[in-house]
């Protein structure tokens, strides 16, 4: 497709790049001809990924949550490639349960993950593309940043924090040649969410079945970039639910409690 291309020879840094959304994104970025950067802490998942994208991949193990490493990765990419293009800040951390049950040693471990390795990352590409000229990030947030759902209180509450972050950043480079995007998605076929999904305590709450292939966001995440979308919902349209739900919660809340049993029982059926 058209906007498929563009990207060849960009310097794509993916963040959570050795599984799911952040594997699935370097794996088509690098198909397009993008020069990869790739961030996780597995060196040898990473190695694994920038074998089967191919091309001129760095493979830079980090842990987002140290701003120092996170320094350190983005100095090696420029010193490979002299620039970064596109940062893709995907890296998530997600430990379910019910409010009342939420330890706080978890939510400090979300948050260090999904807001503040976030904001190191957002810190680091700025000052970058300050430097070269311009650029693009694309934060992928969850539309559980926009409204709380059980059992995952404690990770909405650190994707509610990283939207704001992002809505800030953006109208503070309004001016600049800096791009700042949102990728939204439901649930998504992943590691992080198979923690959910084969978690006895909250198999019922939403069948598997139902998520959604990586392949959607990557979608979503070329056209957020391809276009410079401010904000991108995964499936197109969710956004819009969303914040029409915002203006009744308490009918939003018996229609998920529907859609949720609902879907449930016809997942069963068809079993």
């Amino acid at each position: 497709m058209a906007w498929y291309s563009g990207f060849g020879g960009k310097v794509v840094l993916v963040t959570g790049a050795s599984s799911g959304i952040g594997r699935a994104t370097a794996l088509a970025f690098g198909a397009a001809g993008a020069k990869l950067a790739l961030v996780a802490r597995r060196r040898d998942v990473l190695e694994e990924v920038a074998r089967e994208a191919g091309g001129d991949a760095l493979v830079a193990p980090t842990d987002v949550t140290d701003p120092a490493a996170v320094a350190a990765c983005f100095a090696a990419v420029q010193e490979r490639f002299g620039r970064v293009d596109v940062v893709v800040n995907n890296a998530g951390s997600l430990v379910p349960a019910i409010v009342p049950e939420i330890r706080t040693a978890d939510l400090r471990a979300m948050l260090d993950v999904n807001l503040f390795g976030a904001l190191y990352v957002m810190q680091e590409a700025v000052a970058a593309m300050r430097r070269q000229g311009g650029g693009a990030i694309v934060n992928v947030a969850s539309l559980a940043g926009r409204r709380g759902v059980s059992p995952l209180g404690g990770y909405c509450a650190t994707k509610f924090a990283l939207v704001g972050l992002t809505e800030a950043l953006r109208t503070e480079l309004r001016d600049e040649p800096i791009h700042v995007s949102l990728v939204m998605p439901g649930v998504v076929d992943t590691p992080m969410a198979a923690a959910v999904d084969l978690d006895p305590e909250f198999v019922d709450l939403w069948p598997a079945a139902l998520n959604m292939p990586p392949s959607w966001v990557v979608w979503a995440i070329f056209a957020a970039v391809r276009f410079e979308l401010v904000e991108i919902s995964v499936p197109p349209g969710t956004g819009t639910l969303e914040k029409l739900a915002a203006l009744a919660p308490g009918v939003a809340d018996s229609i998920v409690h529907w859609v949720r049993r609902a879907s449930h029982w016809l997942v069963r059926s068809d079993a």
